[in-house]
This record gives structure tokens, C-alpha cells and sequence, in this order.
């Protein structure tokens, strides 16, 4: 039996099969305008409970930061004429439902999700840039929006970090609940 081998496009570094360039940069766009929308419910949410406590100001600093992203991405969205994804409602309540829950727990729970989710949200950008380094300046815009939101994004989860995420209890059940979700999030938005 031979080994059938798949090539890499030298041009763009997709195999075939795989989704041409145009799908792809759609998707792109239409999860990171869903994700953008969802972190700033999540930050809504926290706030809705935490608005009274120290932990308020970097909230509302995580929580402008993720405006601007999300104001970003629906420019470029609307720009492109890329259809936003339909679960836009359902992450409208989940966003803000994972934000005030989490808050609920405590300042350390609502930071324990903020780390969860930046976390997923890192890989993510970062898998995105690998593939738009792929494609060369053709989406070189698109690639440094993507890496400049990942750094803010890392801050967050440091944020997190340094306000004692890791120091709620059941931290890892927790975090890994999250990130199951985030990923889930992810993947319906980029398809639906």
C-alpha cells in the first residue's frame, strides 16, 4: 500500500479539502464579532454584581477594551458584508448569565472565568494568525488586528491571575467548564 501524502498550498498553506480562503476569513470574522459580543456580556454581567466592589475599575477596564474589540470586528463584519452569526441572542443572555453566575460566586470566581475564557480566546487568536501568516499581506489588516487583540486579551487573563483566580474554590472544575463552553461557543459561531 502507498502512502497518500497531502500537500500544503505553497500559496496559501490550506490542504486540500479544506476551506478556500474567502470561507475562511468570513469565519474568522463571524466568530471573533460573536466572541468580541460575548466577552462584553460576560463583563456586563460581572459588573451587574460587582459594581459596588474593588474589583469594579478593572471590570470596566477589561470590560472597554472588549468594546472597542467588538466594535472592531463589526465594522470589518459589516464591511465585508460576512453574515454575523444567529446565535447573536442566545450569547446576549449566555454572555451575561456566565458573567453575573460567576460574580455571584465572588470576585475570585467572576476573575476564575475571565482567565477560563481568555484562555480559550488566546489559543484562538493565535491558531487565526497562523493561518493569516499563511496567506501573506493579503490579510495583513486582518492578522494584526487579531495579534494586538490577543496581547489584551493575555492582559486579561494576567488580570485574572493577579486578583486571585486560581484561589476559588473548585477552580479547576470551574475553569474547565468555561473553557468547554467557550470552545463550544466557538465552534456553533463559526458555522451557524
Amino acid at each position: 500500500m502507498s502512502e497518500v501524502k497531502k500537500k500544503y498550498s505553497s500559496k496559501t498553506g490550506l490542504l486540500p479539502g479544506d476551506l478556500g480562503q474567502e470561507q475562511l476569513i468570513e469565519r474568522m470574522i463571524r466568530v471573533d464579532q460573536a466572541g468580541e459580543y460575548g466577552a462584553v456580556r460576560i463583563y456586563e454581567g460581572q459588573l451587574s454584581v460587582l459594581a459596588n466592589s474593588n474589583s469594579a475599575p478593572v471590570i470596566k477596564h477589561m470590560l472597554d477594551q472588549e468594546i472597542e474589540h467588538l466594535e472592531t470586528f463589526s465594522e470589518i463584519l459589516k464591511k465585508r458584508r460576512v453574515r454575523p452569526t444567529a446565535l447573536m441572542p442566545l450569547w446576549h443572555l449566555a454572555g451575561f448569565a456566565l458573567g453575573a453566575g460567576t460574580a455571584l460566586m465572588g470576585k475570585r470566581a467572576a476573575m476564575a472565568c475571565t482567565v477560563a475564557v481568555e484562555e480559550v480566546i488566546d489559543e484562538h487568536y493565535a491558531a487565526q494568525v497562523e493561518k493569516l501568516d499563511y496567506m501573506g499581506n493579503d490579510e495583513k489588516n486582518l492578522r494584526d488586528t487579531c495579534k494586538k487583540f490577543r496581547e489584551e486579551e493575555l492582559e486579561h487573563r494576567k488580570i485574572g491571575l493577579d486578583h486571585g483566580a486560581e484561589q476559588t474554590p473548585g477552580y479547576e472544575v470551574l475553569s474547565a467548564i468555561v473553557k468547554t463552553g467557550s470552545r463550544m461557543a466557538i465552534w456553533l459561531s463559526e458555522r451557524i
